[in-house]
């Protein structure tokens, strides 16, 4: 690996390295990648050495700014670690930026403006990983998928060579990197619309355990009829070694969703509630999620429906030895093809359930369980970006857009150069 650390302007780790074990590391910390050698990439020259290093010694590369979403399937690999590929750029309402920008930092340059991009939950997760793979955003009821807002992508492909990736300039590629994932180029730079915010209110309700069927039904109530301007999710919250809790977070593209919450309002007994204006740049607050890597294992699965028989699947049994059962509100702009829309294409199902919990046998026997249970009520896709391991590509693409993507990847990197999270030919 001595050719290859001479080719590269960023530090390049090996084993026997100081730091080498703690660079290979994704962001769930149960997920072993045994590589053989990370490159912290200082720019996009690095990137085209990178691969052509890879591709003259049969090797393959992964690109990681800071790993979530990890599959274990990086075995092998020369792993990219693309944070240090920064930069924040607004003008027009578009937005440009590196592959290692994080959520928070285009929503803090974008709030003042009065604009949005369609982020997530989370403000660490990458900007340009979250949206090659779809992105669902708090905002997708009223704009769809994030991947349908990309103007351009600036990459390189499995032969090493840098371009630029639009509409006019690669049709099937700007197609597939827009929620196809990362198989197809290594992304260093994208653009993309931001959206209209001037006011977004927002927040979480909290009651005891006890309350869980009540709130399901005003969740159920709320749903059945919400715009698409508001976005609610309802979430079974067990803490380790302490008590459970049912939350209701939820978003509104607007100063004050007036009535549109208040079934909400006549469940009794709620221990806490921070409803309020808040600026874009506090959308990461709603859920609060944690901001350091930490181990865990989830399962996914896509709803038909939430009648009473899913809410009897929900509530017969506590929640431990999971952390969290959260479902999902889409439907709006999700259920709809988008004009010159990506890979990421839409969802018909209402609902998403995603479950989560630490790594144990008794985590990994409930979540079966609660899959099991779940299947006369799934539709069996699952969203790309929440694919876990031992999970494939192909449970996030209807048979159509599978078959194209597979085609372009064989077309454009037959040699495996290039390796997903989740690959589309596995």
């Amino acid at each position: 690996m001595n050719e290859l650390k001479n080719l590269m302007n960023g530090r390049v780790l090996v084993p026997g390295d100081e730091g080498f074990d703690e660079a290979r590391k994704p962001w769930n910390l149960a997920v072993d990648q045994p590589v053989r050698a990370v490159v912290e990439v200082a720019d996009a020259d690095d990137v085209a050495a990178a691969i052509g290093y890879a591709r003259l010694h049969g090797l393959a590369v992964t690109a990681q700014p800071s790993g979530h979403g990890p599959s274990g399937n990086a075995e092998g690999t020369i792993l990219l670690r693309t944070h240090g590929l920064g930069g924040v750029e607004i003008g027009d309402g578009v937005a440009r930026v590196g592959a290692g920008v994080k959520w928070g930092e285009v929503l803090a340059a974008a709030s003042p403006l009065g604009l949005t991009g369609l982020a997530g939950s989370s403000p660490v997760v990458s900007v340009v990983g979250y949206t090659l793979g779809g992105g669902l955003s708090w905002f997708s009821r009223k704009y769809g998928f994030a991947a349908d807002t990309v103007r351009a992508f600036e990459a390189v492909d499995a032969e090493g060579t840098r371009i630029r990736v639009t509409a006019d300039q690669d049709p099937e590629l700007f197609w597939a990197l827009r929620g196809g994932g990362g198989d197809f180029a290594i992304v260093t730079t994208m653009e993309f619309e931001l959206r209209p915010a001037p006011s977004l209110y927002g927040g979480r309700i909290m009651w005891p355990i006890e309350r869980a069927s009540e709130v399901l039904d005003a969740f159920r109530e709320v749903t059945l009829s919400a715009p698409d301007e508001l976005t609610v999710w309802f979430d079974l919250l067990q803490i380790p070694g302490g008590p459970g809790f049912v939350m209701i977070d939820c978003t509104y593209l607007g100063r004050n969703p007036g009535g549109l919450l208040r079934p909400f309002d006549l469940v009794g007994g709620a221990v806490s509630d921070n409803r309020r204006l808040l600026p874009v740049a506090e959308l990461g607050s709603i859920c609060d999620e944690p901001t350091n890597p930490s181990p865990g294992t989830s399962r996914c699965e896509l709803l038909t429906e939430l009648d009473d028989q899913v809410a009897a699947v929900l509530l017969s049994e506590p929640i431990d030895p999971l952390i969290s059962v959260q479902i999902r509100h889409l439907s709006g702009a999700l259920s709809s093809p988008a004009d010159g829309g990506g890979a990421a294409g839409h969802l018909d199902e209402p609902y998403l359930i995603y479950a989560f919990g630490q790594p144990s046998e008794a985590t990994e026997e409930r979540l079966g369980r609660l899959g099991k249970a779940l299947v006369p009520f799934s539709s069996g896709r699952k969203p790309y970006t929440m694919l876990h391991g031992g999970e494939q590509a192909a449970a996030a693409f209807p048979h159509e857009s599978l078959t194209r993507l597979r085609a372009l990847k064989r077309a454009r990197d037959p040699h495996g150069v290039i390796r997903a999270n989740f690959p589309v030919l596995a």
